[in-house]
Order: C-alpha cells, then structure tokens, then sequence
C-alpha cells in the first residue's frame, strides 16, 4: 500500500502558503466580498488562496486532477485534490476565527475516489489537523511535534456531546424532529459550526456531530481526518466516506443511535 507521506508533505506545504496569504487578508477593513450564484460569500480571499494551491500542485503534482470550490474540476486520472480555500467564510468575513484550509487527496477505488490524505489548517485558532490513509490522524504545528488523535470512548447517548451548525437546514429537509430528539438524548449540545465538530470528534473533546448539506470539498479532508482517528464518517444514508452530500461523524461507538435520530421523518 502507498505510504502517501511525501503527498502529506506536500499537503503542510501548501497550507503553510495558504495561511500566510488569508491570515494576510483577515480582518482587512478592505476585504473584497462578493456574493455567489447559490448566494454564498466568496472573498478576494479564498479565490487567491484556491489560486495559490492550484498553482503549486501544477508544478509538483502536474498529472494529478484538481477540485476547488471556487474554480471547479482541472484535469482527469485517479489522482484528485480536493481544495476548500476557506472553509467558513462567512465566519471569515465577519471576523471570527473559526475558518479554514481544507486540502485532501483522493484516489480512484472501489466506491468511487475515496481521500487518502488530509490537512486541515485553521491559522486564526492557531490549530492544525491531519491524517494519511494508515498512518492515523495528528494535530500540532508540524509534522515533527504532533500528537496522536483518538476519538472518545463515550457509548451511551447520555453522556455523549453533540455539536452542528444551525437548525435551519434539518427543518428544510424534513428533518428537525428527529434532530430535536437527538439533542434531548445527549448530554451537551453545541453549534461550533463548519469544520471544527469533525475535528473535536477526531480528538475525542466531543462525540458525534452532522450536517444536513455539504459539498465534497467540505469533507474530503475532514472524513479522513476521523477515520484515521478511529472514528466513523458515514452520509446520513450511512454511506462511508464524504460522497452523500451530508455529513455524520462520531466515534463508531454511538453511530448507529446518530443515524437513527437525524433519518426520523415525522
């Protein structure tokens, strides 16, 4: 099996570039922010920093196939990155720090392409996470000073902790009352928001979480991010991996409980 270290490599690279260039742009009283045909904000921002990788990557991985949020698909072959410049943006735009980098290599599999690496770099929180398919998931400032994740060993719903992004996509989609339930069941509930929950699932500080509506490059480099951890990272048709369109992510002890709740229909 390919290690993927040297892609991981690569990977802190092109976050350290990233970081350097929206940290440079954070809280800039001249930030340029426009608004997206499906009414999402796009900064100059995350255009430079998707522009950054993109240009990177051609030149140190020229015949693999790139996916950005804010420039499409470049390329074919079993090889993908998959790019989410900022993850977070309206938190970006705002001034709070909850945001990332989000960067992910994919390869072509059973299933379809499945990540084989990820790195997700929030410079404002000061925090970097990663993984590479079996060598387990890190968190530290680099390669060399990381420590291990793993997630929590919490198995019942009662003491388990819950977090998400809002409410208003589970009553969208017909699926508020199941969710409500599910936050009468746990413990604790909080709405940390985009990539974050994956991430304190993957270290064990919470326990399950989901979101309704999310696109490949929200999760690609979050799914391994838990797996490699050893937790569990399904759509909520229970489909392992970042291919539903949605997201559930626990530690695999309470999966099954997530799933049943957030799929009630009533």
């Amino acid at each position: 099996m390919p290690d993927y270290l040297d892609d991981l490599r690569l990977a802190h690279v092109l976050a350290d570039a990233a970081d350097a260039g929206t940290m440079d742009r954070f809280k800039a009283l001249d930030l340029k922010v426009e608004t997206k045909p499906d009414m999402t904000p796009v900064t100059e921002a995350d255009k430079a920093a998707e522009e950054l990788i993109r240009g990177q990557l051609q030149r140190a991985r020229p015949r693999d196939a790139i996916l950005g949020e804010e420039y499409g698909v470049e390329g074919t072959g079993p090889r993908r990155w998959v790019i989410d410049p900022i993850d977070g943006t309206k938190n970006y735009v705002r001034g709070v720090p909850v945001w990332a980098t989000l960067i992910s290599l994919m390869e072509a599999g059973e299933g379809g392409f499945q990540p084989v690496v990820g790195v997700v770099s929030a410079p404002a929180l000061g925090r970097r996470w990663w993984a590479a398919k079996g060598h387990g998931a890190y968190s530290g400032r680099s390669l060399s000073a990381a420590t291990r994740l793993h997630v929590s060993r919490v198995s019942e719903l009662s003491d388990a902790s819950f977090a998400y992004s809002s409410l208003g996509g589970w009553e969208e989609r017909g699926r508020l009352n199941g969710f409500l339930d599910l936050t009468r069941a746990v413990w604790r509930t909080r709405a940390y928001g985009d990539f974050w929950p994956y991430m304190m699932v993957a270290e064990g500080s919470i326990d399950m979480c989901a979101e309704p509506e999310l696109s490949l490059w929200d999760m690609a480099a979050t799914a391994i991010v838990v797996t490699e951890a050893g937790g569990t990272f399904t759509g909520l048709d229970g489909r392992p991996g970042p291919h539903s369109g949605n997201a559930a992510a626990s530690n695999g002890l309470l999966h099954d409980d997530l799933l049943d709740h957030l799929n009630q229909r009533y």
